[in-house]
């Protein structure tokens, strides 16, 4: 009885895989040492359509090296904000075993000046990311001619 009731349930509980994946040999990823580094693999990353049209927010994986192990597009938005999710952000470098991360956003405004809620996503993000021992190295508001960068700001 018991072990038919097991058997039963195993097939009731879903799994969970955990993996990571990449067509990119660890010799050839980018790497990123200054926040101008992101902002240039961002732009070559950001689709060109939705750049002026709509926000969206990204976050940047990296290893122990500062190399790029991935971007992940995490939400679309409107023409005035994106939700940005702090788990989504940390399950997304979790699940890739990522070292540090760096989340952009872009303003489809072209401002480059952070609003209040920027503000408060950046420390956001920076606290969780200092719980978890997955430092939070930079937020860049990204426009088609240029960035921001919280970091380069001493907003950290």
């Amino acid at each position: 009885m018991e072990e038919s009731m097991k058997q039963g349930l195993v097939n009731q509980i879903a799994e969970v895989e955990l993996v990571y994946k990449s067509k990119v040999k660890a010799s050839e990823r980018p790497k990123v040492t200054h926040s101008r580094d992101a902002y240039v693999i961002f732009r070559d990353n950001w689709d060109e359509n939705k750049l002026e049209f709509v926000e969206e927010f990204k976050v940047m994986l990296l290893n122990r090296s500062h190399k790029v192990l991935g971007i992940c597009s995490l939400t679309l938005g409107n023409v005035s904000g994106t939700i940005a999710d702090p788990k989504l952000v940390f399950v997304t470098a979790l699940k890739s075993n990522a070292s540090y991360v760096i989340i952009a956003h872009n303003h489809p405004s072209s401002s480059l000046k952070p609003s209040r809620t920027d503000e408060e996503l950046t420390r956001k993000m920076k606290e969780a990311g200092k719980f978890l021992d997955l430092p939070l190295l930079d937020h860049l508001i990204i426009t088609d001619e240029s960035y921001y960068s919280f970091a380069d700001e001493g907003i950290f």
